[in-house]
C-alpha cells in the first residue's frame, strides 16, 4: 500500500494518471488540521495536504481568508510550507501569540476540473502563563504588633487560570479564598487569592511570598513583601553616673541606653523637667538607642534631677529613668570692701565677703606676715543652695606700715580649695617744704615777653600736689608736675598780658595728709592798650551829612597817643585828658568829625593807640555806611557796538547803597519787558542782554535805577552793524545804444565803508565794465557809448566786512531798432504747390523795445482776413519770431515773394523770402577747420537752404597717397561740427562737405572749394627711448602692411561695386515696373503730401550753431530721428525696425569711412555689416527714402520752445495755431512713380 501511495505522488505517475482520469480528478484532502495546543513563543505547524489540487488552497481564521501566497503577506509570522509538488500547504505559526488562539480551516477553491472542498476546523490554543503576581495590600503603612490584617494577591492574564498559593516566612498559610475576574485582553483571566494574617513583633522583617502557576509555566512565579511590624521599646537606663555628689566644673559624659522597638526607640533628657537634648543614635544591629549627655556640672545644678525617656510610635507611654546630683562648688568671688588708704593714726575698717559655696568658707586675715584675729564673722544661705560667709576687720594704721599686703583667704574644705583676695595699704603724712624759683619781683616787663615760674616741694607721703593761683584763683594752664629724687616740681609758663600787671601769683603744695604748705611772687608788666572802640551817636550816615566819631582806648600802661587816618589819608582829631583803668593802667579817648560823600561808602576809618615806651600800638576801625542814592560810574560806556544776530549786552556800572536797586530799562521811550520779549534777559548786575540782535534794535537805551535814597538815570547808545542789503535803484534800466546807462544799486548796511561796492558782469565772455563810484550808501556803474554786448545782468556786490555780503542783479536793456535773420534759410521757404500742403513763412526779427511785424505779397499788403492766410506772433525776450501760415498752397497764386518788414521806435528792416517747390538743398558756406590733432581734424560749417526738406551733410576727404576719396556722413545728421578721427599723423588731407535731403544733393560748399589740412606729429610717449625706436620701427613696418592690405581690399570692392551696379539697375526697372499697383500707390500719395507739407523754419532756425559735437560716423546707416541740432533724441535703425533712443549728449556712435562706390540694394534686405557700408548714387533716392520712411514722426512739443508768457498772435481766426511745421522733421517717403513726386516736380516749374 505504502508503495502504491508513493508510486501515485511520484511525477511520472501523476502524469500517467492525468492521462487516465483526464480532466475529470477530484481534489481531495489527504491531511487535514487537527486541535493544537502550544506555548506562547512557540512556533507551531497546522498540517494540509491536498491531492489532485487544481484550485486555489488557502487557510481561513475565524472565517478570515489569509491569501494564497505562500508568504501570506500581512502576516509576517504566517507562512504557507511543505512541497507544493505533492499538495502540501502545511500552516506555520512562529512565535505564538495571544491573537494567534482562534478556529483554522483549509480550503481549496473551485476549478474547472474540482468543486471547492474544506477542511475540519481546527482549534489553535495558545496558553498564556500569568504575569508576575502582586500583592494588593497597603504597605505603606506599617503593621501594628497584635493587629489583623487581609492580604490580597493577584496573578494576572492568564490562560488557563492561575493557581495561587500564599507563605510567611516559607510556611504557607491556609484558609486563604480565591476567585477569578477577567483580564487585559480577551481569553485572559486573573486570579486572586484572600488570607488574613495577624501581625506579630517577630513577624518584623520577615517575608510574605505569592506563588502563581498555570500548564503555561514550568515553574511557578512568585513575588514577595517584607512584613514592617510596629512594636514598644523597652524601659531605658543611665550609665556612667557612680555617685550623687559632684564637682563643680567636672564634665558628665552619660548614656541612656533602650533596647528594642520597631521603630527604635526615640530618646531624650531633661534637667528639672527642662529637655537638655533630643539627639539619639540607633544602631540596628543590637536594635538599640542610645543618648550621650555631656553636661558641665555648674553650681546651678546643685540638687538637680536628670531624667531620661524613651518611647516609639506605638508606645502607649514614655518610659524613663532619674537621678538626683549634689554639686560641691567654691564660691564665685572674694570680695574686700573698705578703703586700703588712711591718714597715719587712723583706725582701718575693712570687709570680706565670699559668694554662695558648698560647704561654707573659713575666712582668715593677713597683714604683711601678722595674721589679724579683731574679725566678725557671720554666714548666710547663698544661691544654688550655698552658703555666703562675712568677715568685718578693724585695725590703727602707723606710718611703718605703709606698703605692706592686706590679704583676705577663703579656704573650703569640701573642695579643699583657697581663694584670696589681696590689697596693698597706703599711710598719708604732709610735705614738708615748698619755694618759687622766678624773675625779680621789681624788674618792669614786657607785655608779650615768655617768663618761667618754677614751684618745688619736698617730703610727704604721698609727694605732694602742686597748685598755682594768680590773684587767688586757681591757673589751670600749668604744665604737667614732674617728680625728682627729692620730692616734685611744677612750672607755669607766661607770656606776660596786661592782667599781670601787679599780679600775685602764688604756689601751694598739698596732698591726702590735708595739710597745705604755700609760696607766692608779684609781677610789674608794661602794656598796650587793650581794646579800642569807635563810636559814633548817628545811626544812619547819609550823602552830605557830618559824621562826629569817638575813639575810646582801652588800659594802657604807660600812657598812649591817639592818631586818625582814612585811607592814605592822615587826620586831625580832638584828645581828651586820660582817665585810670584797670590792671594799673590808664585810658585815653580822641573825636574825629567828617563831611560824607558817596565815595565814603564801605571806607575804613582808623584810630590808632600809640605807646611811646613800647614803640607800639594798637589800631581799630569804624566801617562807614553811606546811604545814597544810585550812581553811575564813570566807566560806564556810552556807545555798545554789536554786530547783528549775535547777543547784545549792555554793561550797567551802577553802585547805590542801599544795593537794593530797581531798574527799568527804555527804548524809544517804551519799557523794555522779558515778557513782551523774550530776546531780552537781565543779568544779576541789571545789566541788559538782547539775543539775536536785530538792527531795529539800535538806538538810544535810557536806564533809571531807583533805591530808597533816591534815583538816578543815564543813556547808551547802541550800534548794531549788519550786513549789507543791496536793491537797485532802477531795474531794469533802459537805454538805447551808444548812450550812457547808468545802473544804481543801494545798500542798506551799518557801517557804509568807502569802496564797499563791487560790479561784476552775469553774462558770457566779456566786456568792459565803465566806470565805478560810490555815493554814501550808493553804488554806481557808469557805462558810455553803449553797445548791444553790454545788454544782460550785472551783479552789485556790497561788502562792509560784515558776512554775508549783499548782491543785486541789475538788468541792462539796451534798445535798438529791429535787425532780422537773413541767413539762407531765411530767405527761402519750399513747400508743395497741388493745392493740398500749407506752408510757414516765418521772419524772425531781434530788436527792443516791442517789434511789429507787417507782410507784402509781392508788393502788396497782406489782408490776413482771407482764411487762406494767418499770422502767428512769439515774442521771447528781445526775440520775435512772425509766421505767415499759407493753406493749401497753389503754385499759380502762392510762389511769389514775401516782404517782412520789421520795425519799432527806433527804427526798421526789411527781409524778401521766396515761397519756391520743395528741391535738393543749397550747398553749405563758411568751411571751415576748428582744431586739428595728430589723428583727427574737426570741421564745421553754415548749412544752407535745405530745399524744403531734412537735410543731411557728407564728408568727402581723401588722403594725399588715397586713389580715391573717402566719404563719411555726419551724424547727428543735423549737427553743423563733426571730428573726422582715423587720420595718419603729419600727413595731407583734402576735406569738402555738401547737403543731402531726399530729393538730391548740392554742390559741394564753398563753391566745391577744397579745405587742405595736414595732421600734426603723433605725441611722443613717455618710456625708453629704445622702446621708442622699436614702436617707430613697428609702426612703419604696419603701415606698410596695411597699405597694401588696404589696395587690395579696394580692387575688390571695386569690382564688386560695378557689379552690384549692374544687379541693382536691373531689379530698380523690375520695381519701376511693378510700380503703382496695390497701396503703396496711396501710400505714396500720403507720404508725398506729408513732405510737401514739411517747413524747413525748424532747421532755419538753428543755422547758425556752432556747438561742436565730437562724432564718429556709426558703421551702419543712420536713421535720422527727425529731432534738432540740440535734441537729446535720434534713432537708430536695424533690419528689425526696432526704435533705440539715445541722449546726443552721451552717445557718440563711431562711424568709419567708405569708398566712393555705386551700388543698387534691394529696400527690404540693407545691408547691415558694421565695418563698412557702400552709397548709392545721390539721385537714386529708393534706399534712403524706404529707409526714412520707418522713421518715427518728432513730437511737436520737442520743437515748441515757448514759456508760458510767450505770446502767441494770430490774425486768422479760421486758421488756429498748430500746422504741420514741424512734420518737417518727420520721414521722407519714397516716390515709387512719376506722380508720386511732388505736383511742382510732375513738369515743368511754375
Amino acid at each position: 500500500m505504502e508503495f502504491l501511495s508513493a508510486w501515485i505522488m511520484s511525477p511520472s505517475a501523476r502524469l500517467l494518471l492525468c492521462l487516465i482520469w483526464g480532466t475529470q480528478a477530484q481534489q481531495a484532502f489527504r491531511s487535514e488540521p487537527r486541535n493544537l495546543t502550544v506555548r506562547m513563543g512557540a512556533t507551531a505547524v497546522l498540517k494540509c495536504e491536498v491531492l489532485r489540487a487544481s484550485g486555489t488552497v488557502q487557510w481561513v481564521k475565524d472565517g478570515l481568508l489569509l491569501g494564497p501566497q505562500r508568504s501570506l503577506p500581512g502576516f509576517p509570522r504566517y507562512s504557507m510550507i511543505g512541497n507544493p509538488d505533492r499538495g502540501q500547504y502545511h500552516l506555520q505559526i512562529e512565535n505564538s501569540q495571544l491573537e494567534d488562539d482562534a478556529f483554522y480551516e483549509c480550503q481549496a477553491s473551485q476549478s474547472e476540473s474540482s468543486g471547492a472542498i474544506v477542511s475540519n476546523t481546527a482549534w489553535f490554543n495558545v496558553l498564556i502563563p500569568p504575569s508576575k503576581p502582586y500583592f494588593q495590600v497597603d504597605m505603606a503603612t506599617p503593621w501594628v504588633a497584635g493587629e489583623m490584617y487581609v492580604v490580597i494577591c493577584v496573578a494576572p492574564d492568564a490562560k488557563p487560570v492561575a493557581d495561587i498559593s500564599l507563605f510567611k516566612d516559607g510556611v504557607e498559610l491556609t484558609g486563604a479564598q480565591s476567585f477569578t475576574t477577567s483580564g487585559s485582553k480577551d481569553k485572559l483571566l486573573n486570579m486572586h487569592a484572600e488570607v488574613t494574617v495577624t501581625a506579630l513583633s517577630s513577624d518584623n522583617g520577615r517575608q510574605l511570598a505569592c506563588r502563581a502557576k498555570n500548564s503555561a509555566l514550568f515553574r511557578p512565579v512568585e513575588t514577595t513583601m517584607t512584613m514592617n511590624v510596629y512594636f514598644p521599646p523597652q524601659p531605658p537606663f543611665i550609665l556612667g553616673l557612680e555617685g550623687e555628689d559632684v564637682r563643680s566644673g567636672r564634665t558628665l559624659r552619660l548614656e541612656c541606653v533602650s533596647h528594642g522597638g520597631n521603630p527604635l526607640a526615640t530618646l531624650h533628657w531633661t534637667k528639672n523637667g527642662e529637655i537638655l537634648s533630643t539627639t539619639w543614635e540607633e544602631d540596628t544591629v543590637v536594635q538599640k538607642s542610645s543618648s550621650v549627655l555631656n553636661l558641665k556640672i555648674t553650681p546651678a545644678d546643685n540638687h538637680a534631677v536628670l531624667c531620661c525617656e524613651s518611647v516609639n510610635l506605638v508606645s502607649p507611654l514614655p518610659q524613663s529613668v532619674s537621678r538626683k546630683i549634689t554639686v560641691l562648688f567654691e564660691p564665685e568671688k572674694v570680695i574686700v570692701s573698705g578703703t586700703f588708704t588712711a591718714i597715719e593714726g587712723e583706725e582701718l575698717n575693712l570687709s570680706c565677703f565670699a559668694t554662695s559655696s558648698n560647704p561654707p568658707v573659713w575666712i582668715r586675715w593677713w597683714l604683711g606676715y601678722k595674721e589679724l584675729n579683731t574679725t566678725v564673722v557671720t554666714m548666710e544661705e547663698g544661691n544654688y543652695g550655698g552658703m555666703t560667709t562675712m568677715s568685718n576687720m578693724t585695725h590703727q594704721v602707723s606710718r611703718e606700715e605703709d606698703g605692706l599686703k592686706l590679704t583676705c583667704e577663703a579656704f573650703n574644705k569640701g573642695t579643699h580649695f583657697s581663694k584670696t583676695q589681696i590689697a596693698k595699704l597706703s599711710v598719708h603724712y604732709p610735705p614738708q617744704k615748698v619755694w618759687l624759683d622766678g624773675p625779680p619781683r621789681d624788674a618792669p616787663l614786657h607785655a608779650g615777653t615768655k617768663i618761667r615760674l618754677i614751684c618745688f616741694s619736698t617730703g610727704g607721703n604721698p609727694t605732694g600736689t602742686l597748685t598755682w593761683f594768680k590773684n587767688g584763683r586757681a591757673v589751670h594752664d600749668a604744665l604737667k608736675q614732674t617728680s625728682f629724687d627729692r620730692g616734685v616740681a611744677r612750672e607755669l609758663v607766661l607770656v606776660l598780658t596786661a592782667s599781670d600787671n601787679m599780679a600775685v601769683y602764688r604756689c601751694d603744695a598739698t596732698n591726702e595728709a590735708k595739710k597745705t604748705i604755700s609760696a607766692y611772687t608779684k609781677l610789674m608788666v608794661h602794656f598796650t592798650a587793650i581794646s579800642m572802640k569807635i563810636t559814633t551817636t548817628q545811626e544812619e550816615l547819609r550823602r552830605g551829612q557830618v559824621v562826629t566819631l569817638e575813639c575810646q582806648s582801652g588800659s594802657s600802661n604807660p600812657k598812649a597817643n591817639i592818631y586818625w587816618s582814612l585811607g592814605q589819608l592822615r587826620l586831625q582829631g580832638v584828645e581828651k585828658p586820660p582817665k585810670n583803668a584797670q590792671y594799673g593802667g590808664v585810658s585815653v579817648s580822641s573825636s574825629l568829625s567828617l563831611n560824607l560823600s558817596s565815595q565814603h561808602h564801605n571806607q575804613r576809618v582808623i584810630c590808632q593807640a600809640h605807646s611811646p615806651v613800647l614803640a607800639e600800638g594798637v589800631n581799630t576801625f569804624f566801617k562807614l555806611n553811606v546811604l545814597y542814592p544810585p550812581e553811575f560810574s564813570p566807566d560806564q560806556p556810552t556807545q555798545v557796538q554789536v554786530v547783528e544776530d549775535d547777543m547784545a549786552t549792555i554793561p550797567l556800572l551802577v553802585s547805590a547803597n542801599p544795593e537794593e536797586i530797581s531798574c527799568i530799562w527804555l527804548h524809544r521811550r517804551e519799557k523794555l519787558v522779558k515778557e513782551a520779549d523774550l530776546r531780552y534777559h537781565w543779568s544779576d548786575e541789571n545789566s541788559l542782554e538782547i539775543k539775536n540782535i536785530t538792527r531795529k534794535d539800535a538806538g538810544v537805551y535810557t536806564v533809571k535805577c531807583t533805591n530808597d535814597e533816591g534815583e538816578n538815570q543815564t543813556s547808551i547808545m547802541l550800534d548794531v552793524q549788519y550786513a549789507p542789503s543791496v536793491k537797485a535803484e532802477k531795474d531794469p534800466v533802459l537805454v538805447n545804444v551808444g548812450k550812457t546807462a547808468d545802473l544804481i544799486c543801494v545798500a542798506d548796511a551799518n557801517p557804509i565803508i568807502h569802496g564797499m561796492f563791487s560790479w561784476k558782469w552775469l553774462g558770457e565772455g566779456e566786456v568792459e565794465m565803465g566806470e565805478e563810484t560810490q555815493e554814501d550808501e550808493s553804488g554806481l556803474l557808469t557805462i558810455h557809448n553803449v553797445t548791444r554786448a553790454h545788454a544782460g545782468l550785472y551783479q552789485c556786490t556790497a561788502n562792509n566786512g560784515i558776512a554775508p555780503p549783499g548782491t543785486v542783479d541789475v538788468q541792462l536793456v539796451v534798445q535798438f531798432k529791429p535787425e532780422l535773420q537773413k541767413g539762407a534759410q531765411w530767405r527761402k521757404v519750399a513747400s508743395r504747390g497741388d493745392g493740398t500742403t500749407t506752408a510757414e513763412v516765418v521772419c524772425q526779427a531781434e530788436g527792443i523795445p516791442r517789434v511789429d511785424f507787417a507782410w507784402e505779397k509781392n508788393g502788396v499788403r497782406m489782408d490776413f482776413a482771407n482764411p487762406r492766410y494767418g499770422e502767428r506772433i512769439v515774442r521771447e525776450g528781445a526775440v520775435h519770431t512772425s509766421t505767415v501760415q499759407v493753406v493749401n498752397v497753389s503754385a499759380a497764386l502762392d510762389y511769389a515773394i514775401f516782404r517782412c518788414t520789421a520795425r519799432n521806435s527806433l527804427g526798421e528792416d526789411k527781409l524778401d523770402i521766396q515761397l519756391v517747390s520743395t528741391n535738393h538743398p543749397d550747398p553749405p558756406s563758411s568751411f571751415r577747420q576748428v582744431s586739428v590733432t595728430h589723428d583727427s581734424v574737426t570741421l564745421e560749417w553754415i548749412p544752407g537752404f535745405n530745399g524744403g526738406l531734412r537735410q543731411r551733410f557728407r564728408i568727402r576727404y581723401r588722403w594725399d597717397k588715397s586713389p580715391s576719396f573717402l566719404y563719411m556722413d555726419v551724424f547727428p545728421p543735423g549737427t553743423t561740427t563733426f571730428t573726422v578721427t582715423g587720420l595718419q599723423p603729419v600727413s595731407t588731407y583734402n576735406f569738402s562737405v555738401n547737403a543731402r535731403n531726399a530729393i538730391g544733393e548740392s554742390e559741394y560748399a564753398d563753391n566745391n572749394a577744397v579745405l587742405t589740412i595736414t595732421t600734426k606729429e603723433r605725441p611722443e610717449p613717455e618710456g625708453d627711448p629704445a622702446d621708442d625706436d622699436s614702436l617707430s620701427h613697428s609702426a612703419s613696418t604696419l603701415q606698410a602692411y596695411l597699405t597694401l592690405v588696404f589696395s587690395v581690399v579696394f580692387g575688390v570692392l571695386l569690382v564688386l561695386n560695378s557689379l552690384g551696379c549692374f544687379f541693382g539697375l536691373r531689379w530698380k526697372k523690375r520695381q519701376s515696373q511693378k510700380g503703382g499697383r496695390g497701396s503703396s500707390v496711396l501710400d505714396g500719395k500720403k507720404n508725398g503730401e506729408d513732405r510737401s507739407s514739411r517747413s524747413t523754419v525748424s532747421n532755419s532756425n538753428k543755422y547758425e550753431s556752432r556747438e561742436k559735437i565730437n562724432t564718429a560716423a556709426q558703421r551702419t546707416l543712420l536713421i535720422d530721428s527727425g529731432s534738432e541740432t540740440d535734441s537729446n533724441v535720434y534713432e537708430s535703425y536695424t533690419a528689425e525696425s526696432s526704435h533705440y533712443y539715445y541722449p546726443t549728449g552721451h552717445y557718440i556712435p563711431p562711424l568709419s569711412p567708405h569708398t566712393e562706390e555705386t551700388r543698387q540694394f534691394d529696400a527690404a534686405h540693407l545691408p547691415m555689416d558694421s565695418h563698412s557700408h557702400v552709397y548709392e548714387d545721390v539721385r537714386d533716392e529708393s534706399l534712403y527714402q524706404d529707409i526714412l520712411a520707418s522713421s518715427l514722426l518728432s513730437p511737436p512739443t520737442l520743437f515748441d520752445q515757448r514759456m508760458p508768457h510767450q505770446m502767441n498772435e494770430w490774425r486768422s481766426a479760421a486758421y488756429p495755431q498748430g500746422t504741420d511745421r514741424v512734420r518737417g522733421f518727420a520721414d521722407v517717403h519714397k516716390p515709387k512713380r512719376n506722380s508720386d513726386l511732388p505736383f511742382e516736380l510732375q513738369g515743368e516749374l511754375v
